[in-house]
């Protein structure tokens, strides 16, 4: 069964090839997704490592949480279950009508 991993604290020029190969050298890597931001496409400094075994990923938590990588300590931990969203977008459906102006 594989393990999903979080994977914090990473310097923004990181790119999913370094980052594969930092996993890889613990275990079989899945899948990696850095997570970019949707306008700039400038990396959030955080990501996602997806290991074959669950063995393998919790050897891969263990020897690199609180490592550093290019002077940022990274944080290394499972991944939680993403949560649900609420429908709607910002300003959580609120708007319109009047605003206090005359007619």
């Amino acid at each position: 069964m594989s393990l999903k991993i979080y994977v914090g604290g990473l310097p923004y020029a990181t790119t999913d090839a370094e980052l594969n190969d930092l996993f890889a050298a613990h275990g079989t890597v899945e899948s990696v997704k850095i997570i970019t931001d949707k306008f700039t496409g400038q990396s959030r400094g955080f990501g996602f490592v997806e290991m074959a075994g669950s063995e393998e990923g919790n050897a891969a938590i263990a020897a690199l949480n609180g490592t550093q990588l290019d002077g940022r300590t990274l944080t290394v931990n499972e991944a939680r279950p993403q949560e649900p969203r609420s429908p709607g977008g910002r300003g959580g459906g609120f708007g319109g009508g009047n605003k206090g102006g005359r007619w």
